[in-house]
């Protein structure tokens, strides 16, 4: 049987372009590739995480009316699995179940409900979908077909907080499958590549079951969607599985293979990063790069927006967002502004020029000085002749802001936010200043890895340009903020290698301040590396979405109350 993936980047809630391109890439697959069967990703319909929408009757009507005009629409003789939202048949439970169906020949012949509902991270569908209850097995063209939609998977990883009493896998390698088909639409994160091959490596019954494994592309509001769908099959050799064929990162694309070849050796093409960990090695940086780019580029699209447009300060944090929108939008779609102040050096307004003539984008240089002097005498009776401080550091980044989003008003251009993850980890970062924007690129990296990143952008283009993109001085020059008289960050908190270290601890591994002093770290300013964390929750509600990169990024991926007592860096004394 030739068995077809069929890659693709759904938009939510487009229920008529997600049904053009499932059609499209239907005929395509048995038209061009003669494939017997086509797959696509999990809620290809209705484009995945639907969240609230699945409150509105309507969008689940939709769903419905979409499979049914599929099964009018798609080409004869091709088995086509979609995943969609329906209606729960159980007659208890939760209302909906996000269902896998399979359509032959105008009918919809077999269907399958999700059974592990994720609760973590990103996920809610315990919210709003029933677990499924029965776990058929669909037969064509002499194969003895399991679905398993993305979570059935990963069952036995251990995900936090999530206890699984069901084995949906267990249950289909009981009958007697021969392929298993994982529709998915799980988030790219650093690694992750690595986790769902051994995973599929995992899943084998005596060597004989095949994993086809199809994601999704794209990228709808935090969530990046990394493709790199695979297939892998025994190897007669060594009954373990074999990498057969996989697609391309971050993009659709259709990829046909045949179940009758049974090849042992690697393919050709390179997935991205699929031997690496979460460390960041070159390749990865590589593969964390374009999950970036086409993370802006897709949101870009989805919300509308042609051209975009970011403060250009002279650091390495609007540097690298920079490059990233003009790799993602076109230099000519992309308008960097410098916006200096008196405490501006004159070597960060020659490295904003510098960077900005590199990338051949638009550069603006508009001054906030005037204004800044303006509303210091506007304040200065106000302010009871006070000394300087964060009110008049912070009133220079609000100024800033304000002008980027009337630019962003007059042109409908968008915003994009510059902060890194540390400095929103810390509240190292102004509302309604640098803070404005409609997405934030880089929010979910680490200071080190912004480092890490450019360094690696920069020898890329040595190599092959044989000059740097990012100026040097960006990468060397202490970081700093410039809002008053030989401001560095190092000032006001621990050098960029200790702060992200114990930033990890706490924010990845929930770790207290004494189990992080176990660790081999001052247990003192794990602390107040914590409190300080805790105190600017208020700032990270009001912050834009961030492109999610790692396992747990600021935003719908992690809730913590604002109000709270913070037992984690001062814990009570219990009675």
């Amino acid at each position: 049987m030739r068995i077809s993936i069929a890659q693709i980047n759904a938009t939510i809630g487009d229920f008529s372009g997600n049904r053009k391109k499932i059609a499209a890439f239907a005929a395509q697959a048995l038209h061009e590739q003669q494939a017997d069967m086509v797959l696509f990703p999990e809620l290809a319909v209705c484009g995945y995480p639907p969240m609230d929408l699945l409150d509105h009757d309507g969008f689940t009507e939709m769903n419905i009316r979409t499979i049914r005009l599929l099964q009018q629409e798609l080409p004869k003789a091709i088995a086509v699995g979609v995943g969609f939202v329906n209606r729960n048949p159980y007659g208890y439970g939760k209302g909906l179940i996000n269902e896998y169906g399979i359509i032959l020949n105008g009918e919809l012949v077999f269907e399958q409900a999700k059974t592990l509902l994720p609760t973590y991270d990103v996920f809610d569908e315990a919210r709003n979908f029933e677990s499924a209850r029965r776990w058929p097995v669909f037969e064509w063209k002499g194969e003895r077909i399991g679905v398993a939609i993305c979570e059935d998977v990963w069952r036995e990883t251990g995900a936090p907080g999530m206890i699984y009493t069901k084995d949906p896998v267990g249950k289909l390698l009981n009958q007697g499958i021969s392929l298993l088909c994982v529709p998915s639409a799980s988030p790219y994160i650093t690694g992750k590549l690595t986790a769902r091959l051994n995973l599929a490596k995992r899943i084998r019954q005596g060597g004989k079951v095949r994993v086809v494994y199809i994601k999704a592309g794209g990228e709808n509001d935090s969530i990046i969607f990394d493709g790199r769908s695979f297939i892998t099959a025994p190897d007669p050799a060594s009954r373990a599985p074999a990498l057969e064929i996989h697609a391309a990162a971050f993009k659709e694309e259709l990829l046909t293979w045949d179940t009758s070849q049974r090849t042992s050796g690697t393919p050709g093409r390179d997935p991205g990063g699929a031997a690496l960990d979460a460390g960041l090695s070159g390749a990865e940086l590589d593969v964390l790069e374009e999950a970036l780019v086409m993370g802006i580029r897709e949101y870009m699209a989805k919300c509308g927006f042609t051209q975009a447009h970011l403060g250009l300060s002279g650091g390495i944090d609007s540097a690298l967002v920079a490059y990233l929108g003009v790799r993602a939008a076109g230099k000519e779609n992309i308008a960097c502004f410098s916006m200096p102040s008196r405490f501006s050096s004159q070597g960060s307004k020659d490295d904003a020029a510098e960077l900005a003539a590199n990338l051949g984008c638009r550069a603006v240089k508009l001054p906030i000085e005037p204004v800044f002097t303006g509303f210091l005498a506007m304040l200065e009776d106000v302010f009871e002749k006070r000394p300087f401080d964060s009110a008049e550091e912070n009133l220079q980044a609000r100024i800033r802001g304000t002008a980027l989003m009337a630019f962003s008003n007059k042109f409908n251009s968008m915003l994009l936010a510059t902060g890194n993850k540390s400095e929103l980890a810390m509240g190292y970062c102004t509302l309604y200043g640098d803070m404005n924007g409609a997405l934030a690129p880089i929010g979910d990296l680490f200071k080190t890895e912004v480092f890490a990143l450019c360094r690696r952008i920069n020898k890329k283009a040595l190599d092959t340009q044989g000059k740097r993109i990012i100026p040097e001085a960006i990468l060397t020059k202490a970081p700093s903020a410039e809002l008053r008289p030989d401001q560095k960050d190092q000032d006001s908190q621990p050098p960029y290698d200790v702060l992200d270290d114990i930033l990890k601890l706490y924010l990845f591994d929930n770790l207290s301040k004494d189990e992080i002093a176990e660790r081999g770290w001052d247990r003192e300013l794990a602390a107040w590396i914590i409190r300080s964390s805790a105190r600017a929750e208020f700032k990270r509600r009001q912050a834009p979405p961030v492109l999610k990169v790692s396992k747990r990024a600021f935003g719908m991926g992690r809730r913590i109350p604002i109000a709270r007592t913070v037992y984690e860096a001062d814990p009570p004394a219990l009675l």
